[in-house]
């Protein structure tokens, strides 16, 4: 034995060095298996804790906008088309003008002269208003949706670590929701009273020829001539005639001045609200509606905004005098209509735009434009990478 030993030895050691190395390289890999198998099983729960949540996420953001779509803009628009039609309402116009036309001398060719002027500003203004109004508010409403879609990802997130339901993570307070979504009744309620004198200085400056356009966007420079009664209108003057008046509002006031039309200057109420509750709960709620706000003014305030309103403005202009060719008669107004007999259809239209069906019409042919759905698209997600 001693002599094999002596002989074989070194064999034996190397044999059992191979053999022990290799076992413990077994049970290295084995260890490293096994928690390489558990860190999988980890992270496939995490993935499907995720998607759960995403689910859940998409649901509530989803049903936001259902309300907001089904709810708040319907009613935000009705509510809209009566103090439109309150603020410029044409019949008393309309009425002295039939009974001129029925009893001549009830007025003098001046009187009628200066009643079909004004007929002729307020129709074309209460057409813009109403063009600028579903442009802005279906603009706004959906900025409030991608807002609120923004704090509903950053509460959940905050709350995933108590909790992988989103019933159970901190959301947005249902109160601080609604209040929100209330906000877009500010134009109809306040934003009109100055927004209509402006509409209609615009109107006046293009109609009556006291427009130079000089620094206006895509015009060249040039003064408009006087839009009288006796004029004949085809479909380009009626679309380079909105145009101009679009434009010739965009510029007039401070920049961005859309904000201020759409939503209060709350920050500073809403600060007093909150310092004079004795709640901290209050004080957390109020801050978190301060911020809401505070985020939809910078996006609306932002150039992309702008931009996204600019292109907007332009194809509603586009659809409305396409709808106007259509219901006045391609032949009659391809070849030209006296601005006397376009004015009521002017009217009318701008009534139309408001109500129904043409409504839900017009704020899905500006939801559809690709350059408004790219916008919000990089808004929602570049808000939840942020």
């Amino acid at each position: 034995m001693w002599e094999f030993w002596r002989k074989h030895k070194r064999k034996v050691y190397v044999t059992l060095g191979v053999f022990g190395s290799g076992y413990l390289l077994y049970k290295i890999y084995d260890a490293r298996r096994r928690r390489l198998c558990d860190l999988e099983t980890q992270l496939s729960a995490e993935r499907e804790s995720e998607e759960l949540i995403k689910t859940q996420i998409q649901a509530h953001f989803e049903s936001v906008q259902i309300i907001a779509d089904s709810t708040t803009l319907p009613h935000v628009m009705q509510f809209l088309e009566n103090q439109i039609n309150e603020n410029l309402d044409l019949t008393h116009l309309t009425e002295r003008l039939i009974q001129g036309k029925g009893h001549p001398n009830t007025l003098t060719a001046s009187e009628k002269l200066e009643l079909w002027d004004r007929l002729k500003i307020l129709s074309f203004t209460k057409m813009l208003s109403s063009i600028w109004a579903v442009t802005m508010l279906s603009l706004y409403i959906r900025v409030q949706v991608n807002i609120l879609g923004r704090h509903l990802y950053i509460d959940t997130a905050r709350g995933l670590e108590s909790s992988q339901l989103l019933e159970e993570a901190e959301l947005i307070d249902k109160n601080d929701e609604r209040q929100f979504l209330a906000c877009a009744d500010y134009l109809s309620h306040s934003g009109l009273v100055g927004l209509i004198p402006l509409v209609e200085a615009a109107t006046v400056e293009v109609l009556k020829g006291f427009c130079h356009c000089k620094g206006l966007k895509n015009v060249k420079i040039q003064s408009f001539s006087r839009k009288q009664l006796k004029d004949f209108f085809d479909d380009s003057v009626l679309y380079d005639t909105l145009i101009h008046i679009v434009e010739t509002l965009m510029v007039m006031g401070n920049p961005h001045h859309w904000v201020g039309y759409l939503m209060p200057e709350v920050a500073g109420d809403y600060r007093t609200l909150a310092s004079s509750s004795g709640s901290g709960s209050d004080l957390l709620h109020n801050t978190k509606f301060e911020l809401l706000m505070e985020e939809t003014r910078a996006v609306l305030s932002s150039g992309e905004f702008a931009n996204v309103v600019d292109i907007s403005l332009r194809r509603l202009v586009h659809e409305v005098s396409n709808d106007m060719v259509i219901e006045c008669g391609e032949n009659n107004l391809k070849s030209g209509m006296a601005l006397a007999r376009l004015i009521p259809r002017i009217a009318r239209r701008g009534q139309l735009l408001l109500a129904e069906p043409n409504r839900s019409r017009y704020i899905h042919i500006i939801r559809s434009i690709p350059e408004v759905e790219l916008f919000f698209t990089l808004l929602y997600s570049t808000t939840l990478v942020s």
